[in-house]
């Protein structure tokens, strides 16, 4: 079943640590209206949706449904408490028909990435040209969204973000 826009906005929201009224205060609107949107009752006002997308980085494309990706950004050192909080999330879907996922916290990644662990799912012949390791650190510096997106000649497509 697709998302709706509610759903879509809901996630985003939270995904950012935001409740309906810190969005409502940063435009200038009711809590209620915007639990209307989260409730498919009523959608915002078209004036407002760049704001939304800037304040939920993405993109007003991927707000309204129409783009499948979200924006890549940077969170910066300073918010490493938040950063706890993310998961490393993996999609492998290989030509042979094998779907992997996996939705690992970032305290574990980074025990594996210094341990070197074999993780079956995460050694997957898909995952071998990655450098978890500057993954690793591209997180340690703050960045967060879509990390990797590659389609290989074989048809395995691998997908990597921190949420």
């Amino acid at each position: 079943m697709k998302e709706t826009f509610g759903q879509r906005f809901q996630r985003l929201r939270k995904n950012k640590d935001l409740t309906q009224e810190d969005i409502a205060n940063k435009l200038n609107i009711s809590p209620r209206a915007v639990s209307k949107w989260e409730n498919d009752i009523t959608y915002p006002d078209i004036t407002y949706l760049v704001e939304l997308a800037t304040i939920l980085e993405v993109t007003v494309d991927y707000l309204l449904g129409k783009k499948n990706e979200e924006k890549t950004s940077f969170v910066g050192e300073k918010n490493s408490e938040r950063k706890k909080n993310l998961i490393l999330k993996i999609v492998v879907d290989s030509k042979d028909g094998d779907k992997v996922r996996v939705n690992l916290p970032l305290a574990l990644f980074d025990l594996w990435i210094d341990t070197e662990i074999a993780i079956p799912q995460i050694n997957n012949v898909s995952l071998k040209g990655i450098d978890f390791k500057e993954i690793s650190r591209l997180i340690d510096s703050g960045v967060i969204g879509k990390l990797v997106e590659v389609e290989t000649s074989d048809g395995d497509f691998v997908y990597i973000s921190v949420e």
